[in-house]
């Protein structure tokens, strides 16, 4: 493989908690945060190891809740390498402000975390008319908005559906729908049944790729529907490191085996050309020894 490969989805913890306090959302760290944290240059490192060029540095919510000074910096730091996905209180009052104040220190995408590590189910706040005026402001300022959430809140992202046919929205870790019973992959027709909606995105992560590997399924059965029916073009991948066990360049590696069955076409969308579309200041992001 010699296209640039792009990542949206790795994580940064600083050690500087002076600089960088810690207040996870609900109060509980998640596990990886305190066990296995990288840092921005230990990021770094592991993408010069993996041959990764660029990243959308998500922002850790399960540690910093949403305080995104981490990765604002670590994007001023690096901008030859980094962008940044932000996350605001999309309830607050100033939520729409807090998404231009964040966009301003060249933070290039929003992230709404409604379910995961730290959360037991799925949040119902998701399509609150609360939020409508941060959903606002990101479509006003071209903003991707990357949703993590689990199949329970396909109807609150309907409602979202309808309102904002233009915004970008990335799905994270594909639903993290079951995959067990294999082809003809009942359980995750909730997932197909987005391709309609042309503004919506999927991230292939190691979440996603572990599950095609277990019971009934298997990565070529799942990935090449997953690819036929949404096309290689509104898929990128994303590493989720440290959040997932292995190396950056290991989680690069399972992702590649998951996705053997591809042509070299379809590969350079999911490593890099979708990336570049969804987040645009990826575009310039190049490793040294390039």
């Amino acid at each position: 493989m010699t296209h640039r490969v792009l990542d949206i989805h790795p994580h940064i913890i600083s050690s500087d908690t002076d600089r960088y306090p810690r207040a996870p959302l609900g109060g509980t760290a998640s596990t990886w945060s305190r066990d296995r944290p990288k840092t921005t240059d230990q990021l770094l490192a592991a993408m010069n190891e993996a041959g990764v060029d660029g990243a959308a540095i998500v922002h850790a919510s399960t540690c910093y809740g949403f305080d995104n000074s981490l990765v604002a910096d670590a994007v001023a730091q690096y901008p030859e390498r980094f962008t940044g996905v932000f996350s605001v209180d999309m309830l607050a009052s100033d939520a729409a402000e807090r998404v231009r104040y964040w966009a301003d220190r060249n933070l290039t995408g929003l992230r709404l975390f409604t379910a995961g590590s730290t959360l037991a189910g799925q949040a119902d706040w998701l399509a609150d008319p609360r939020s409508f005026a941060a959903w606002d402001c990101a479509a006003e300022l071209g903003l991707p908005v990357c949703v993590q959430m689990r199949p329970a809140g396909m109807p609150q992202l309907q409602v979202l559906l309808a309102r904002y046919p233009n915004v970008r929205i990335i799905i994270d870790h594909c639903l993290g729908v079951s995959l067990e019973s294999g082809p003809p992959y009942g359980d995750a027709e909730v997932l197909f049944d987005l391709v309609k909606h042309s503004n919506i995105y999927l991230k292939i992560t190691p979440i996603i790729v572990d599950k095609s590997r277990l019971g009934a399924a298997t990565p070529e059965t799942f990935f090449s529907r997953v690819v036929a029916e949404f096309g290689a073009d509104r898929i990128a991948w994303g590493s989720n490191f440290p959040t997932n066990d292995g190396s950056l360049a290991e989680l690069l590696q399972s992702c590649r085996e998951a996705l053997s069955f591809a042509t070299s076409a379809q590969l350079e969308a999911i490593f890099c050309r979708t990336a570049e579309f969804l987040y645009p200041a990826l575009r310039s992001t190049q490793r040294a020894d390039r």
